[in-house]
């Protein structure tokens, strides 16, 4: 039983993470982009920047036939195929992205870029900068010496990866959740270079509310004993408290539905009654716990986690962390807007405001909700049920 348990756990994870068993035909190799000096949008130098990207399909001659995918918060550029045939999953994004998949990569150049301050810098695949890298200047991590920056700051280095490439126009920027912001800030900061914006589970405003309730993504590190204002590179790392902040965000990320439908009321331990100890879990509450320590002990680290989650927290219309305006006036592309029914990070009235927003600016918006009990992460696990809708949006 605790074997099987144990896989259980794991398949959770896996769950939370990819959205399809089926590989997209082809090993996928790991590019490195680097810059010599990158300047943030609020003026600081980033020194000798490194970022990954991954692509799938081949770049026309006429290097017109790109599709820009963005990733999410806690993932990276690996959205397709595999990088050795044995892995265990796919991309995130596998389900739609392949040879006469929704996506394909028959017609299409698709590439996906790992971001700055990317959450996985040590999973020993991802190619970022951030507080864990080394400090030209003084040969240690820059740890919170690095400077903040913005999703604005993510598609800026993008922009830079694709000129080197070429590359001046996108038949689509497509993402789900901070990928949807990144393809909204792609078109608004490059209008003239973005056909078409498909955003999935994302809203380009957040209320003050949103960006302090994102706070409990950052709170359980920064109350770590060993985070110790972000200098604890060369000794014991905040381990408990990414674990935590994890199990928060994945608390928000699913909805009631799924975790009853999952998990129910069952115990963690079928020989350990709730009622008897404090520690005794119900199995929803292990199941995410123990998601979040496989986070925390394998990829995550916590100082990029902290400015990822500021980097979100600034993507508020008109500020400095976006270049999206908060009627969309800038945004010309045609969109299409995937919502999930169950998604309580973004709801789906706020994506259905946006459609209107676009629509009444005589901007092509469309708008299809993805009938899930899956949550925020429905985007991401059942994004196959939209693969139809994406299909026709993109032969439009």
């Amino acid at each position: 039983m605790k074997t099987m348990k144990k896989h259980f756990l794991v398949a959770l994870l896996a769950g939370a993470l990819a959205g399809s068993a089926f590989a997209y035909d082809g090993i996928v190799q790991k590019n490195t982009f680097s810059m010599p000096a990158y300047t943030t949008v609020s003026g600081k130098t980033i020194k000798d920047l490194k970022v990954g990207w991954e692509s799938y399909g081949k770049l026309n001659e006429a290097k017109d036939n790109v599709i820009l995918v963005p990733h999410f918060y806690s993932a990276n550029s690996h959205v397709a195929g595999k990088y050795k045939a044995d892995d265990k999953l796919p991309g995130y994004w596998d389900s739609i992205i392949g040879s006469g998949k929704p996506i394909d990569t028959d017609k299409y150049f698709v590439i996906s870029v790992d971001s700055l301050v990317n959450l996985n810098s040590k999973d020993g695949i991802t190619v970022t900068t951030g507080p864990a890298s080394i400090n030209p200047d003084t040969g240690k991590p820059y740890g919170l010496d690095f400077p903040v920056v913005t999703i604005s700051d993510f598609v800026r280095v993008q922009k830079a990866l694709l000129d080197s490439l070429g590359i001046r126009k996108v038949k689509a920027s497509a993402g789900v959740s901070m990928g949807g912001l990144q393809s909204y800030e792609w078109a608004a900061a490059y209008p003239e270079m973005v056909e078409r914006v498909i955003a999935v589970d994302a809203t380009t405003s957040q209320s003050p509310y949103s960006v302090i309730a994102l706070e409990n993504w950052s709170g359980p590190i920064k109350v770590d004993q060993n985070w110790k204002g972000g200098n604890y590179y060369g000794g014991p790392e905040p381990v408990t408290g990414v674990a935590q902040s994890f199990f928060n965000v994945l608390v928000g990320a699913r909805h009631p539905e799924f975790i009853k439908t999952a998990f129910g009321h069952k115990w963690g331990d079928e020989s350990k009654n709730p009622m008897d100890a404090l520690n005794n879990d119900f199995l929803a509450e292990k199941a995410l716990k123990a998601a979040g320590m496989a986070r925390a002990t394998t990829t995550t680290d916590a100082n990029h986690m902290l400015y990822m989650t500021k980097a979100n927290q600034l993507f508020v219309a008109g500020s400095k962390g976006s270049s999206v305006d908060p009627d969309l006036k800038r945004i010309k592309a045609k969109t299409l807007v995937i919502q999930a029914r169950t998604d309580l990070l973004f709801p789906p009235e706020d994506a259905k405001a946006e459609v209107q927003k676009l629509k009444a600016n005589g901007t092509h918006a469309e708008y299809y909700e993805l009938d899930s009990p899956g949550g925020h992460l429905a985007g991401i696990t059942d994004i196959a049920k939209a693969g139809e809708v994406i299909r026709a949006f993109l032969n439009k």
